[in-house]
């Protein structure tokens, strides 16, 4: 009788596993196209290519530990391939290209290159006015009062508040009412002239033009002030790709 009731919980455990085995595999192929497509993040400052980066990131999160600006985050699974590896999401907060550039020195496994060194070493992406229809500039349109509550509501919600976070929001602070030229005001590379500046438009206002020193930080996604940001960041793409193609 002993010999049976153990016959039988084996068989019951080896089929109940089968069971969820099945279960769990007939999951992955309906959900594997969204599991399996890699998004185009936007990685942090230093990240190698696309496939190298998942294949060397250990999702160790030492590159999130170390952002003064609480820019890097850690993908979840409802935010299909590469869960626990790092992006920005600069609709909420971009990279401020930090001296000496943290992130890549605490990462330990050359996910983030070690000869990106500086800000002018930097390459995430390149910025582009997307929605010139939206853009403040262009439209004569004066900055709104509650411009900053964005980056407020953001600032107030992460843990350890740094220096640097309550240095921006002051340097972000009194361009109500005028004529909005944030994008340009805040760009973070040390010679901001070479990567954006505001230029006239033929329609009568300004418009953001980027030039090939853009780093692709997203800080101006940041930083818009228009409901859907009219300057985006195209993660991976240079310069050259962008805007000299043929």
């Amino acid at each position: 009788m002993a010999k049976k009731v153990q016959t039988d919980r084996r068989e019951f455990i080896k089929y109940s596993t089968l069971g969820i085995l099945g279960l769990v595999l007939g999951g992955g192929v309906v959900f594997s196209p969204y599991a399996l497509h890699a998004e185009n993040r936007l990685r942090p400052p230093g990240a190698v290519p696309e496939k190298e980066f998942l294949a060397l990131c250990i999702k160790c999160g030492q590159c999130l530990q170390v952002c003064p600006y609480h820019s890097i985050e850690l993908a979840d699974i409802a935010q299909g391939h590469g869960v626990g590896t790092p992006y920005i999401d600069a609709t909420k907060r971009g990279c401020y290209a930090c001296n000496a550039v943290p992130c890549v020195l605490a990462c330990p496994s050359g996910a983030l290159d070690h000869s990106c060194e500086k800000a002018e070493d930097i390459q995430m992406g390149i910025a582009v006015l997307e929605f010139p229809d939206k853009c403040l500039a262009m439209s004569n349109m004066p900055v709104p009062d509650n411009y900053l509550e964005p980056m407020k509501e953001f600032t107030e919600s992460v843990n350890n508040v740094t220096e640097l976070e309550l240095q921006l929001l002051d340097r972000m602070s009194g361009y109500e009412g005028k004529a909005c030229t944030l994008c340009a005001d805040i760009c973070p590379v040390p010679n901001p002239l070479s990567a954006i500046s505001m230029v006239r438009d033929s329609g009568g206002g300004n418009k953001p033009e980027i030039y090939d020193g853009c780093i692709g930080c997203g800080a101006c996604e940041e930083i818009c002030p228009t409901q859907t940001p009219s300057i985006v960041v195209k993660p991976r793409v240079t310069y050259e790709e962008y805007y000299n193609k043929a």
